[in-house]
């Protein structure tokens, strides 16, 4: 199974990256992680005629401002797009006229599938979803495949829902928007130190850290110091740079 970083900046794209977009390519079927300004590259990846699914954590434009070209994609099995309850209606109001082409205009059918919290069993693969904390809701999300676990948790200060999610995982995948040291109550993200702390406390395998500010983190330096720091707390920590990609 691969893990291909196509967007790991927060907020917006610069010299360092486009904004969050991660594509999972497993056995059976593709599994695109937020909708970013990196899905433009998901079609160098995506070569199989396999199932594609793609999993929002919540709907700030930086996740979200990809969706504006799927017209350039032709999927043959169409997207299953799954989000958060109520999250229809916010993708049926952004994307349409006057922003963009509408999902009834695509080549390729769209459905959208409202995830309640919990385990959800009508996958390919068993997932788990949960209610982070940031500025307006937000989904983590577990996948489980056979005995491989990976956890995806952007956009989200230190709470019990990531590391209920990132327990025991081979794969940890989380943000790192904040400096070192640095804090945000009205809008909560993650230091490396905090992020350091839930891979260590949850006893996961691997630490992936991606979502860098664009203004905090706007050298690679910046992002290298990032995981220097992490690594004073949890050895086993990656920075992820857009074009990386991660053999599970």
């Amino acid at each position: 199974m691969k893990v291909v970083f196509l967007g790991t900046n927060g907020w917006y794209s610069s010299e360092t990256g486009h904004t969050t977009c991660i594509l999972l390519d497993t056995t059976e079927s593709y599994i695109i992680l937020d909708a970013g300004s990196g899905i433009y590259k998901i079609t160098e990846h995506i070569r199989d005629n396999k199932p594609i699914f793609l999993f929002l954590s919540h709907f700030h434009f930086d996740h979200i401002c990809g969706l504006h070209i799927l017209n350039k994609f032709n999927f043959d099995k169409g997207l299953v797009i799954c989000c958060y309850k109520g999250g229809r209606d916010i993708l049926n109001t952004v994307v349409k006229q006057p922003f963009t082409l509408p999902f009834e205009r695509l080549s390729y059918k769209v459905m959208i599938n409202e995830l309640e919290e919990g385990y959800h069993n009508s996958f390919p693969f068993k997932v788990e979803c949960r209610k982070l904390v940031h500025a307006t809701d937000c989904l983590g999300y577990r996948f489980e495949f056979g005995t491989k676990v990976i956890t995806f948790c952007t956009d989200t200060g230190y709470c019990n829902s990531i590391l209920k999610l990132s327990k025991n995982a081979d794969l940890l995948m989380t943000e790192c928007a904040l400096a070192s040291g640095q804090k945000s109550v009205v809008w909560p993200h993650l230091n490396p130190e905090e992020a350091a702390e839930i891979a260590k406390r949850s006893n996961v395998e691997r630490l992936a850290l991606f979502h860098f500010d664009a203004v905090i983190y706007n050298t690679m330096d910046k992002r290298r110091l990032a995981e220097k720091r992490a690594k004073e707390i949890f050895e086993s920590v990656v920075i992820a740079n857009d074009g990386m990609v991660l053999e599970i």
